[in-house]
């Protein structure tokens, strides 16, 4: 009677790790999917009009759209396929872990599906355009959460904007001073400055609500991130 050998865990972190990197994958494309579709809306949620001449930047947004409905079609199907191949290694790993001489033709089958759902898999990545950082899959291969890596970016932009804030709040402190020195030195020469500065700033104002305006009088909004 064969020995029936000791499970390991070595499988089940596999799979859910595997898992940890397809939903990461799933989640990054649909956000960018999302974020690409936001840009081609208008502020109240209908397509920027486009001329009615056949224009180049009309069929750019077009084939935008279309790009970017393909990427994530592509994208599911790797999704369904990766699924498939986890679903083979886990009945493999009954398999071998209750094998008897009656286990020899369904391992083998299994074995046979895990190679073509495999190579299946690798096709379909070809025409996936995913761009995946070295750090989420160390992540990844130590056990943990991919979102940390998210979490980490964040808090390192957060840092980083903390640094530059104070830089910029340093400069205008010092544009603030040598601003009353000057008023006291020069004062008709700070006077003509500021008023420059003022019809600078409205006529910047004006033109930048010019380019904002949609042709139906909406207003151009930035998508939410």
């Amino acid at each position: 009677m064969a020995r029936r050998p000791q499970r390991t865990p070595n499988t089940q972190i596999y799979l859910g790790e595997a898992r940890k990197f397809s939903i990461y994958v799933s989640s990054g494309i649909e956000t960018r999917t999302e974020m690409e579709s936001s840009q081609n809306t208008g502020g109240n949620g209908t397509l920027n009009p486009q001329n009615s001449d056949a224009s180049p930047a009309g069929s750019t947004g077009t084939s935008t759209t279309a790009s970017s409905d393909d990427s994530k079609q592509n994208l599911n199907q790797v999704i369904n396929s990766i699924q498939k191949t986890l679903g083979t290694i886990h009945q493999l790993y009954l398999t071998v872990s209750s094998f008897n001489v009656s286990s020899q033709l369904p391992l083998l089958q299994r074995l046979n599906t895990l190679v073509m759902e495999m190579d299946n898999m690798a096709k379909l990545s070809e025409k996936c355009n995913i761009q995946i950082p070295m750090e989420v899959l160390n992540l990844i291969d130590d056990g943990k959460n991919p979102d940390e890596f998210t979490r980490d970016v964040l808090n390192s932009c957060i840092a980083k904007n903390q640094i530059t804030k104070g830089k910029t709040d340093a400069f205008k402190a010092l544009r603030r001073h040598l601003l009353e020195e000057l008023e006291q030195a020069f004062p008709d020469e700070v006077d003509d400055y500021r008023e420059i500065r003022a019809a600078s700033a409205a006529e910047s104002m004006r033109l930048a609500q010019a380019q904002s305006m949609l042709p139906n009088g909406d207003v151009k909004t930035k998508p939410e991130m």
